[in-house]
């Protein structure tokens, strides 16, 4: 490990710093963030290791989906706060399934290109927050997840509440089927409130994983310390 390469980083100032990682033929894949711990692990394993901000934790490259990025030279720009990893990209980098998030060009109109892979390793809560967060841009005419966030907090909030009331009208009325219907419709609509937050979902799973083990007794009293 290059303890000095560390050491030239002031991560008290940059807790968070910046990563360009580049593919072995040149081409920018994506940016992404990593700390002082996520950091070492890259230099340690020789696989890029980043920290989620989002999640706010940290995650291997491809440790779902099997897309990894093997490292082969790491650099540090001249003000010591953004790092570049040269790396060999085993399958894809983007999860919309493109080799590199950087797809989508603003300064002249072109067709997107065409997706190459589809990552079946996300979660679909998770394939569904980056897909509220894609919405945000996308044109609310032809989009009900982008009307919805265009409307603002106050649809979306009663849009929960009303599917929240179906959810229950069908557990009253033993209905499997409208059960199922209704409780898809909610957590949909629980995921939207979330993206209009940028709260990643990841989180809720976090807080639900921090509880199990717990009574809900210790449960509420952990949370007044």
């Amino acid at each position: 490990m290059n303890q000095k390469l560390i050491d030239n980083i002031n991560w008290d100032k940059n807790p968070l710093i910046p990563v360009i990682a580049q593919n072995d033929d040149g081409k920018v894949l994506m940016l992404a963030y990593t700390n002082k711990e996520a950091f070492e692990l890259t230099l340690k394993t020789k696989f890029a290791h980043y920290y989620s901000r989002s999640r706010k934790k940290l995650w291997k490259k491809g440790e779902q989906s099997g897309h990894t990025q093997e490292v082969k030279e790491i650099y540090l720009d001249c003000d010591s706060d953004t790092i570049l990893l040269k790396v060999k990209q085993n399958g894809i980098a983007c999860h919309t399934g493109r080799m590199s998030c950087f797809f989508n060009r603003v300064d002249v109109e072109e067709k997107l290109p065409a997706v190459e892979k589809n990552i079946e390793a996300y979660s679909i809560s998770d394939t569904l927050y980056h897909v509220i967060q894609e919405r945000k841009n996308a044109d609310p005419k032809k989009s009900y997840v982008a009307s919805l966030l265009k409307k603002g907090e106050n649809s979306i909030l009663k849009k929960v509440v009303e599917e929240a009331g179906e959810f229950c009208f069908a557990v009253k009325d033993s209905d499997e089927k409208e059960i199922v219907y209704e409780a898809a419709d909610l957590v949909f609509h629980t995921l939207v409130a979330l993206g209009y937050k940028d709260i990643n979902p990841d989180l809720v799973k976090q807080e639900l994983q921090k509880r199990f083990g717990l009574s809900g007794i210790e449960e509420k009293n952990s949370r007044k310390k």
